[in-house]
């Protein structure tokens, strides 16, 4: 007897005719299924899949005795998989062997079939974009500020603005002119009429010290030591600061101290390079920039005594946006009628003043302020200059 396989859509049954002689000789008449004519296989959207177990026509072999065919019956319905495992088998029922494999799923998109099935493809593709830069051989030299303007100038693209006066004010220290680097010397501070004093030449002088709002004190101490010492680098007087070392006589100007590569500290001190240590040093200053407010500590009340004694001066007396022309005299018989209890008003006295403009918000002008005399009284004139206008001239008997 010969074994037939049907197959119908991935599963597989199994019929023997041996199984089926066996069970005619136990019984006597066995109702026979009826002969079904084979029918085409039935489009795949015909099962509905639940679990991956599918609802099938199971068809067995026709009888070898021709009868009588009863009414079709309903189709076998199978039990799921794991209720199956539970159901025995029994000697006087068809035996039917049920296995499943697992389906492939199919892949329609023709992008995704040239790539490997183990590899997911999400439908995006990411490029790397790799830049490479040939430089080519040869020394490079970069046009110098020179250049570039003589450049801008063929062109006539920009306006050269006219050229700064020059700084001729002279540190007493390092007698260099102007202000100096920010990172170096740094700005000029005023210490007497016409004497100035980069902030870094005084503050790294030996005597020198920092109050908390900013004072400088013991400057003028330091200048009149520094016009007996001689700088070990450039062997020119003013040299103030001394290497902190016991017994070390190398003493320097703060800008021939950073040329002659001596290491300055965080707590204001200084080596030469003689006794400086090797390498770096945690607590070594690198940077000199002083942003805060510093200014000379002085006895300004002298100041303007000094001014006052001297008579005909050539210099400049400013405080701040005040001007100082000419301070002006009283004679003896004026001292009963031009004065105060807080002040002195001598005739002759001229100061100008820039200040906020009385027109313009966003504007300043010029202040001319002098006291003359008037029936034996001052008189206090208030002349304001301001460009696009005539002078304006203000008069009254109080300065108020």
């Amino acid at each position: 007897m010969k074994d037939i396989v049907f197959c119908s859509n991935n599963c597989f049954v199994l019929y023997s005719a041996a199984v089926q002689a066996k069970n005619s000789e136990n019984k006597e008449s066995v109702p026979s299924l009826p002969q079904s004519p084979m029918k085409e296989r039935p489009p795949k959207a015909f099962h509905q899949y639940s679990n991956n177990i599918s609802t099938l026509d199971v068809h067995c072999l026709p009888q070898l005795q021709e009868k009588a065919s009863p009414p079709s019956s309903p189709p076998i319905t199978f039990p799921p998989a794991f209720e199956a495992a539970k159901v025995e088998a029994k000697p006087d029922e068809l035996k039917v062997t049920v296995k499943l494999k697992p389906r492939l799923k199919a892949i329609h998109s023709s992008l995704e079939d040239c790539r490997p099935p183990s590899k997911k493809w999400k439908g995006m593709k990411w490029k790397k974009w790799s830049i490479q830069i040939v430089i080519p051989k040869g020394s490079f030299k970069p046009p110098c500020e020179e250049e570039i303007d003589e450049f801008l100038k063929k062109l006539g693209t920009t306006l050269k603005p006219d050229p700064v006066p020059k700084d001729y004010r002279k540190c007493c220290f390092c007698h260099e002119e102007g202000d100096g680097l920010t990172d170096g010397p740094a700005r000029l501070l005023n210490l007497d009429l016409d004497l100035w004093v980069h902030l870094n030449c005084a503050l790294w002088s030996t005597e020198v010290y920092e109050t908390q709002a900013g004072a400088l004190i013991n400057v003028e101490l330091a200048l009149r030591r520094g016009l007996q010492m001689k700088c070990m680098f450039c062997h020119k007087m003013g040299a103030t600061s001394g290497c902190h070392r016991l017994r070390c006589t190398n003493i320097y100007h703060f800008t021939c101290a950073i040329k002659a590569q001596c290491m300055f500290f965080k707590d204001k001190t200084m080596l030469c390079p003689m006794h400086k240590p090797k390498g770096t040093h945690e607590q070594e200053l690198s940077y000199f920039a002083v942003f805060r407010r510093v200014y000379v500590q002085r006895d300004e009340v002298r100041q303007i005594a000094s001014i006052v004694q001297r008579g005909e001066r050539d210099h400049t007396f400013r405080v701040g946006s005040l001007i100082f022309h000419t301070v002006g005299q009283l004679l003896p018989q004026q001292m009963q009628a031009f004065h105060s209890s807080k002040a002195l008003f001598p005739v002759g006295y001229e100061a100008s003043r820039l200040y906020w403009s009385m027109r313009y918000a966003n504007r300043r002008c010029r202040y001319l302020c002098s006291i003359e005399e008037k029936d034996g009284l001052p008189l206090f004139v208030i002349k304001v200059v301001e460009q696009g206008h005539e002078d304006l001239v203000l008069t009254d008997t109080t300065p108020k």
